[in-house]
């Protein structure tokens, strides 16, 4: 039976993103609650920062559900943002309202409808299928489901790398397509040192596109040490953890 998740989770993001978490303390009329471990929240900070947006950032325990950000998001679950005193979430919808909010600032996604209809299908994928992928060969703990979940995980990343035109999904252009699976391919060596995954397993533009990825100066800049991600990350390795996603993943539903 998994043991429930424990409150004292280290309490601030590390290394760059620690950096980055100070360059944000100020007051400002974008309230961004995160927390340093989340790749959902990595999403969309890496929105945030590659759109140049003003922004403070508030650290979130989303295991305590305090009643402050619950007023925010009632569900719990980071990230979340308060605009001018009006509260929205989930990483996905919060990308696309930054997109339609901030014109001025860099663009995200192309000015063509199809093009940008073409991302959204995309996201989609990445965000139904890869993500998920992760998160069950992560779980898993015996050697035929590590393996059966890993496969899973390279199809999909095969699918989805088969429509980068290359250096980015849209070709010079990084996109919020590009920012859907960034925080997981940062991740990937966490599955590399404990379920076997290797880059050949991809193979294609894999290794090149995961490199470009991890280089990114707005990936650099919102991620901790890896110590403290792995520290975290123990608990779904052994599936001990009782957060909402690992539920989900448990009991084969729709990530939340």
């Amino acid at each position: 039976m998994p043991s429930l998740v424990d409150e004292s989770i280290y309490p601030h993001a590390s290394g760059e993103a620690q950096q980055t978490v100070k360059a944000h303390s100020d007051k400002c009329d974008l309230v961004f609650y995160a927390a340093w471990f989340c790749p959902f929240v990595q999403r969309t900070w890496l929105a945030l920062e590659e759109k140049e947006i003003l922004y403070e950032y508030r650290e979130v325990n989303p295991y305590k559900k305090e009643k402050e950000f619950l007023d925010i998001n009632p569900l719990g679950l980071v990230p979340a943002i308060a605009y001018h005193g009006k509260a929205l979430y989930e990483s996905l919808v919060l990308n696309e309202f930054l997109e339609d909010e901030f014109t001025s600032s860099k663009p995200l996604l192309p000015k063509d409808s199809f093009e940008r209809a073409r991302c959204r299908l995309w996201i989609d994928h990445l965000a139904k299928k890869f993500t998920s992928a992760f998160f069950r060969t992560m779980q898993a703990q015996e050697e035929d489901k590590q393996k059966e979940a890993l496969n899973e995980l390279v199809e999909t990343l095969k699918t989805y790398l088969d429509q980068v035109k290359g250096p980015w999904f849209l070709g010079e252009q990084f996109s919020l397509v590009d920012i859907t699976a960034a925080p997981w391919i940062f991740r990937m060596y966490i599955l590399e040192e404990h379920r076997r995954f290797k880059d050949e397993l991809v193979g294609g533009c894999w290794p090149e596109y995961k490199k470009l990825i991890k280089e990114r100066p707005s990936v650099i800049k919102t991620s901790s040490d890896r110590q403290r991600y792995m520290e975290f990350y123990q608990r779904y390795l052994q599936n001990e953890t009782d957060s909402e996603i690992a539920k989900a993943t448990r009991a084969g539903k729709p990530l939340p």
